[in-house]
Formats: structure tokens, C-alpha cells, sequence
């Protein structure tokens, strides 16, 4: 499976973006996905995640209530809003398949990742 993330750009302060994550196959219909990012000098943290079919979301504190996770099975793709940005969210953002139905906070539960695309908000 490989995944290809879009979407990020040079935004400032206050506004949106939405990111896609489209998988080359199917498969990952039947599996959870996430969105992680990692900022400059930083370790990769957990952003959100969703299960299979949309029905089980999983956010990080830090974005919860602006961003929003989601998917659509037909199109193998899985979305990220991202409202309200602040430049503490500057970072790759990287979306992976998980290994199960369910999606995850740990990075060692995903078995695919895309190549990342680069969020920069500024002040």
C-alpha cells in the first residue's frame, strides 16, 4: 500500500487547511488510519485516527476541537481538517494505515506510511 499525503502549504495564524491521504489500494478500507506529524527537532507525536468505517475517532488534546479526522472508503482516502491553526502546529504531517480495523495513538500499531507534507502556520 502506498500513501500519498497533500494539502499542506504556508497558511497564518487563525486559518484552515485540510489535508488528504489517498491509499493505492483498497485494502486499507478495512483498516483503522491516522494522522501523526513531527516538528523540526521534534519527535513524531499522534494527531488523530479513525477506525474502519468512520465511526471511532481518537484526537490528540492539543488539536481536539479544531481538527477533524475523517474518510471515505470509496476514494481510499482519509482526511484531516484543520481549523484554527496555530504555529505550534507547524510539523510534517505524515498519515499511516494501522494494522487493525482500529485506529491508534501509538505508531507502532500503523504498518503503512505516507511521505508526509509540510504545514507551516505563522504568526
Amino acid at each position: 500500500v502506498q500513501l500519498q499525503a497533500s494539502g499542506g502549504g504556508l497558511v497564518q495564524a487563525g486559518d484552515s487547511l485540510r489535508l488528504s491521504c489517498a491509499a493505492s489500494r483498497r485494502t486499507s478500507s478495512n483498516n483503522g488510519m491516522g494522522w501523526f506529524r513531527q516538528a523540526p527537532g521534534k519527535e513524531r507525536e499522534f494527531v488523530a485516527s479513525i477506525n474502519w468505517n468512520g465511526g471511532s475517532k481518537l484526537y490528540a488534546d492539543s488539536v481536539k476541537g479544531r481538527f477533524t479526522i475523517s474518510r471515505d472508503n470509496a476514494k481510499s482516502t482519509v482526511y484531516l481538517q484543520m481549523n484554527s491553526l496555530k504555529p505550534e502546529d507547524t510539523a510534517v504531517y505524515y498519515c499511516a494505515v494501522a494494522r487493525s480495523a482500529w485506529g491508534s495513538r501509538s505508531g507502532n500499531d500503523y504498518q503503512y506510511w505516507g511521505q508526509g507534507t509540510l504545514v507551516t502556520v505563522s504568526s
